[in-house]
């Protein structure tokens, strides 16, 4: 939504391209839930994110790094190119570096939302923790992003259909066992999470209503 306001500012050097690219990479995560909801097969980094949803144990927090590492590491770059095909890939670097400031821009509001659902978020207020955690979102997702654009100009160079399909398939595996590192961390990290989650109040269509507003 964020983007699509962007859009409608003139905000982007070609703001009819970044539209399409908005489109293309939503899509990419529609096909893939519907993928799995039918029973067919879905990107591995997806089936786990969506897998996980079945689970009682992973905080909110956890399911959306999961969503964002399939979406962003696999979905983004791919999209990229696709919208690029046939010219300089390069000519859409500047807008999509833009998306990441549009993402930065929103890390309070996320935030707000979150400690929202989690009461023990009075205890990170006092400690004072506000610039580190914006610091760490905002070079997690200046990492995401540049390997997001590493991943389209690989892309954009590949040929033959076959290739890139193969492309995909191996990028794709690499990018389910860096989520995994979300939603199965060491065994410190998972007691540490397991006694927050317990904290973790309301029902999961009710977290999702929180999000939403």
């Amino acid at each position: 939504m964020a983007v699509a306001e962007k859009i409608k500012e003139g905000y982007f050097e070609n703001n009819a391209r970044m539209e399409k690219l908005d489109v293309v990479f939503a899509s990419r995560y529609l096909e893939s839930y519907r993928n799995y909801t039918s029973g067919k097969s879905c990107s591995a980094c997806w089936q786990l994110a969506f897998d996980s949803s079945k689970s009682w144990k992973p905080m909110v927090i956890q399911h959306l790094l999961a969503g964002m590492n399939a979406h962003i590491s696999l979905d983004l770059g791919i999209a990229a190119a696709t919208v690029s095909a046939g010219a300089d890939i390069n000519a859409i670097q500047d807008d999509f570096n833009k998306i990441n400031e549009i993402l930065n821009g929103l890390v309070n509001e996320v935030k707000t939302e979150l400690y929202a659902m989690w009461p023990l978020s009075k205890i990170l207020a006092k400690l004072n923790t506000r610039k580190i955690e914006n610091e760490i979102a905002g070079f997690s997702m200046i990492i995401a992003r540049d390997a997001a654009w590493q991943v389209a100009i690989d892309y954009d160079h590949i040929n033959t259909t076959a290739d890139r399909e193969k492309y995909v398939s191996e990028r794709d595996k690499k990018v389910a066992a860096f989520g995994n590192t979300f939603l199965s961390p060491r065994l410190w990290l998972q007691t540490l999470l397991a006694i927050f989650r317990i904290f973790e109040f309301g029902s999961t269509g009710g977290k999702i209503k929180k999000l939403n507003r």
